[in-house]
């Protein structure tokens, strides 16, 4: 039996702080369909809210928390000890469901295998794919009956059955759903969801989609939820719950010195492991140069940072492999796209050209294999990190950076 949907919530005004809020609201109660869901909730403000406007639009909604990580005080956490609380104050159920295997399998282990292989892995994309939008539908369509789950993710879906118009893309996206960026630039992430399926993509609400981050500060005060003013977390959970990425590298990895080095082979310093450096580094390197050096390699058979002035560390192009297009079908010619390389990086133009796929990439079902050349040189392509392909607000596809170029090859 279903848990009666629960009263609209009762707050000091019952006019939304912004436009955008209220849009939200609107565009949740028109939603076509059943109007039942389960939300992931981490216990920060982003997905409390994201509950908060479901419950007062109407829906009926059930709270979701999956266990992720073992170790101390893991499975009574803050986040999990709040998003008990926050359904406690919306009056909706509360579970727990306990994906530490599958995490430890999918995440860990790969995340540390990619750093001793001498690339930075991005593991937020891969978790949404493999680990946190897979066991949210699994577990709410088998257990509950639920077929839509919503996150407070701040990236918008354009449905196909949305009233507004599709943005013309270019490329092939008749009978797709369109994944957008959120409207706030600063918090927008959909680069980690590139990966998502037309599937999932069916079946997901982003209600912070239209919202900036103050605004969902905001309108959480208003509601009253307990974590209106908490702190933001650090954009990697494994930072999170082991105090830094340094820290969580040295439980995995033991310490094993090398050589930094130019390209020409001359040492120019020593470092306590490869995994701790990233291509385009400059900062931290602890090597005295007469110019400042960043990192263009890590060559993880020599054990050897590879460092260069910034006059020879552009690149001008790359290899993207495992690509998933998710707002256009494949391309089977050169398009002209932005391209994102990196978070916190703002995209750049670059041609597209598609090629053909390695025998692993195709082994692993992830037929598509495209080369990016970039309209101006770039200092932080990345093998292991996702390039991103998007049209305006629309991302086309993005896949993992595989191989890079140097300017001058």
């Amino acid at each position: 039996m279903q848990p009666p949907i629960p009263a609209p919530l009762k707050h000091v005004s019952r006019t939304p702080a912004t436009p955008a809020v209220a849009k939200a609201l609107t565009r949740l109660q028109c939603w076509p369909g059943e109007q039942r869901v389960a939300v992931g909730l981490s216990g920060g403000v982003d997905s409390s809210l994201s509950a908060a406007l479901l419950v007062e639009a109407g829906w009926q909604v059930e709270g979701l928390t999956l266990w992720l990580m073992s170790g101390k005080g893991a499975c009574c956490s803050d986040g999990l000890i709040d998003a008990a609380g926050i359904c406690e104050q919306l009056k909706i159920p509360h579970h727990v469901v306990d994906s530490r295997a599958t995490f430890q399998a999918e995440i860990v282990d790969q995340l540390v295998q990619g750093y001793q292989q001498g690339v930075t892995p991005l593991p937020c994309s891969r978790c949404n794919r493999s680990v946190k939008f897979a066991a949210m539908l699994s577990w709410a369509e088998k257990e509950r009956q639920l077929h839509r789950v919503a996150t407070g993710h701040y990236a918008r879906i354009r449905h196909r059955e949305d009233p507004e118009p599709q943005q013309a893309l270019p490329g092939d996206s008749s009978g797709r759903h369109q994944l957008l960026r959120g409207l706030d630039q600063n918090k927008d992430q959909s680069y980690f969801l590139y990966d998502l399926s037309q599937d999932v993509l069916a079946k997901v609400i982003f209600p912070l989609g239209e919202l900036t981050k103050a605004e969902t500060r905001q309108e959480a005060e208003r509601y009253g939820l307990r974590t209106a003013k908490k702190a933001e977390s650090q954009d990697l959970c494994l930072a999170d719950h082991y105090g830094s990425m340094k820290a969580f590298l040295d439980n995995y990895l033991p310490a094993r010195q090398g050589e930094i080095v130019l390209q020409d082979g001359k040492v120019v310093g020593e470092h306590d492991g490869i995994e701790h450096f990233t291509i385009g580094q400059r900062k931290g390197l602890g090597v005295a140069w007469r110019e400042p050096l960043h990192v263009v390699q890590l060559d993880a058979t020599a054990n050897r940072v590879i460092v260069a002035p910034r006059a020879e560390a552009g690149r001008d192009s790359c290899v993207v492999g495992a690509v998933n297009w998710i707002s256009i079908a494949p391309p089977s010619s050169a398009i002209d796209v932005e391209v994102q390389v990196r978070y916190r990086s703002g995209p750049v133009a670059a041609q597209l050209i598609p090629i053909e796929a390695t025998a692993e990439d195709i082994a692993a079902d992830r037929p598509h294999r495209c080369r990016l050349t970039f309209n101006e040189e770039q200092f932080s392509i990345t093998p292991g990190q996702a390039a991103v392909f998007y049209a305006a607000d629309a991302v086309l596809g993005g896949g993992l950076i595989q191989q890079i170029n140097t300017a001058s090859s």
